[in-house]
């Protein structure tokens, strides 16, 4: 091959590459919706697009602060455990009202997220170690005050929160679609957003030209505590139960892999705040689709670990940093 017509095959790959991380979770979201009607035309009906919705919007919630932690070039696995955390804490001040008891949750998620942030950003520890302990500690933490054993909830307000709906669509949702309009309107429009991606794309130069890198770095990860947290009410709301032991497990799986397929790379330096929206629907998608026609959920697994290996790779062949 001459090298006229590599450097053109490279170029075709690139440009290939480039549309994938563009456009291809909409195209496949679009395609296995399309199999999924196909395939059963009840998956259309208002009782199953409820669940849908039901079920992805813990997940959106702390994909997003996840995408924006990735955005610096970090990790967050503590996201599980304050979901556990803010579980745990909920029922004990529900007694004083829900507002108080979910400013409490979202307190605490806040902090989780201060410490992990201060130990990436003054310490200098590895995102993924300082968060790693962190899960660890926190769900201990939320065990310690639940105990081991689901507690059932009656609260009609959180049951409310976690099970009525507006206009048809489930409150948990709006609140999701709300957050993620947020999250779009930090990350494009306001100088902590351009910081934020900044840092992620060389942080030793945002140190150098003066941005304020160990600020943003906490309140980005302080970000992703109270979004997690409030995933944490959220649920308890809906399942009706505190169970700390259980609630929040792999979350952090399930919000990596929404923001990696979403198309934010985990070079940093970008943050798909639309594209981590339709990266956590098209996971949930396809588990519901695999579930609903009885397909094992070690197969369910190996779909999902290529589809993140595809993601991954698309988004680094093209040298996003």
């Amino acid at each position: 091959m001459s090298a006229d017509a590599w450097a053109s095959s490279v170029r075709d790959r690139d440009r290939l590459l480039h549309l994938l991380q563009e456009y291809g979770v909409y195209a496949a979201l679009t395609l296995l919706f399309a199999v999924a009607v196909g395939l059963d035309t009840s998956f259309l009906s208002v009782s199953n697009v409820r669940i849908q919705l039901f079920q992805v919007a813990p997940t959106l919630l702390v994909a997003l602060g996840m995408a924006l932690v990735i955005g610096t070039e970090g990790i967050d696995l503590s996201v599980g455990a304050v979901i556990a955390l803010s579980a745990a804490i909920v029922p004990l001040y529900l007694g004083y009202g829900l507002p108080l008891a979910m400013a409490i949750a979202l307190l605490l998620g806040a902090v989780c997220g201060a410490v992990g942030g201060a130990m990436v950003a003054l310490t200098r520890i590895q995102p993924i170690v300082a968060t790693l302990s962190l899960m660890i500690g926190v769900r201990g933490l939320a065990e310690l005050f639940n105990g081991d054993s689901a507690k059932p909830v009656t609260d009609s307000a959180l049951l409310a929160l976690g099970s009525d709906s507006f206009a048809g669509v489930p409150l948990m949702a709006w609140i999701a679609a709300g957050c993620a309009l947020l999250a779009g309107l930090v990350v494009r429009r306001t100088t902590f957003g351009r910081q934020l991606v900044a840092i992620g794309d060389n942080r030793q130069a945002s140190r150098l030209s003066g941005l304020p890198v160990r600020r943003v770095l906490i309140a980005v990860y302080v970000l992703s505590g109270v979004l997690a947290a409030l995933a944490g009410v959220m649920i308890v709301g809906h399942g009706a139960e505190a169970d700390p032991a259980n609630q929040g497990l792999t979350m952090e799986l399930s919000a990596i892999t929404a923001v990696v397929v979403g198309g934010t790379p985990l070079s940093g330096g970008r943050v798909r705040v639309l594209g981590t929206v339709a990266g956590a629907h098209f996971m949930q998608l396809i588990a519901a689709v695999l579930t609903q026609h009885n397909v094992p959920a070690s197969y369910t697994q190996i779909i999902e670990a290529a589809i993140i290996c595809f993601a991954v790779y698309a988004s680094q062949e093209r040298g996003t940093r």
